[in-house]
């Protein structure tokens, strides 16, 4: 319940922003930042959960974005109607992967770089066939109106943006509680000792790519409606698979809030070094990597992990405060039937 009520309130903040400020490059840095989180929330399902790392999830960013544009501009589908359309090619992109690395028990460095190959085999064959728009790419067709998921104004994306990420929020407040959860976190931290616990590990970890897979792909839905265009460079290139990591490993792998705020550190930081260092190209991406260095070093936990020392100091002062002794001795009493202290 804590949880559900953090989550209530960080919807309500957001969603009450379009009526405290209506610039633009406000708003669309908190589109952006909830662009980012839910890459990062999609990556941290697998990974942070499952200890499943990923090197490729730009294969399912970039299977459900070219899916809503095939089917718009192929089929005359209507935007809303691609989206769950999008989210199944997602997850079917995910059963396939999952199922033919889990099956043969690839793990770790393998695993990543089988995801990297998928993307590049992806953008490949995106270059090469006549639906995908081969190299030119894809451009959606201009339809203003909410009912085709193109808004006057920014504030109709960030609410879209918003639901998907309290869906993501919901969706690690459930991992983090569940049963399944439990089962996935336990073939994380252990896959043998799991499996010898009675956890079906290829089940939990094919359901964690899944849902994984689904939810990348509703962020290349968005990208596609909000930038009206794609190809296979933007959609299958390592940009977007380097995106979805960083955030959770700044935030904080395997929890909750994590990609949220790796992916609002990351953002800011971006548009700080863009703007202060326009005339130099690189220099967001290189401090990018010396701030992935530096967190790996001496902030493991990520940023959700400097709350938790102070925490820890807290239990251990009311664990060391002496409780106040009961007058009628039973005190005493309690200290002989528990023995001497250790």
């Amino acid at each position: 319940m804590k949880e559900l009520a953090r989550i209530v309130v960080f919807a309500v903040a957001v969603g009450l922003l379009p009526f405290v400020t209506s610039s633009g490059v406000v708003l669309n840095l908190v589109i952006m930042i909830l662009y980012a989180a839910l890459l990062g929330q999609a990556w941290n399902i697998l990974a942070g959960f499952g200890g499943q790392f990923s090197f490729g999830h730009a294969v399912f960013f970039g299977t459900g974005a070219y899916a809503a544009a095939v089917l718009q501009t192929g089929f005359g589908w209507n935007a809303w109607l691609t989206l769950p359309a999008a989210l199944a090619a997602g997850a079917a992109v995910g059963a396939f992967i999952g199922a033919l690395c889990f099956r043969y028990g690839l793990r770790g460095s393998y695993f990543a770089l089988v995801t990297l190959a998928f993307a590049e085999v992806f953008r490949i064959l995106a270059n090469n066939v006549p639906f995908t728009g081969a190299g030119v790419g894809l451009m959606v067709k201009l339809a203003t109106g909410a009912a085709h998921f193109q808004f006057a104004d920014k504030a109709g994306y960030l609410y879209v943006m918003l639901a998907f990420v309290v869906t993501g929020l919901g969706l690690s407040a459930w991992l983090k509680h569940s049963r399944y959860g439990a089962w996935l976190q336990a073939v994380r931290d252990n896959e043998s000792s799991a499996a010898a616990l009675g956890v079906n590990v290829f089940r939990v970890k094919l359901a964690a790519i899944v849902l994984s897979g689904a939810l990348t792909a509703a962020a290349g839905v968005f990208y596609v409606q909000y930038f009206q265009y794609i190809d296979p460079g933007l959609a299958y290139g390592p940009s977007v698979s380097i995106e979805a990591l960083l955030g959770p490993i700044v935030g904080g792998l395997g929890t909750v809030w994590g990609p949220v705020l790796g992916a609002a550190a990351l953002q800011i930081l971006g548009n700080a070094t863009r703007s202060l260092f326009a005339g130099t190209p690189g220099v967001s991406l290189m401090l990018y990597g010396a701030l992935l260095v530096l967190m790996i070093m001496f902030l493991p936990q990520g940023l959700i992990g400097l709350a938790r020392p102070s925490a820890r100091a807290r239990e251990k002062d009311r664990a060391a405060t002496p409780a106040a002794a009961p007058s009628d001795g039973s005190a005493a009493a309690a200290a002989t039937r528990d023995g001497p202290p250790a």
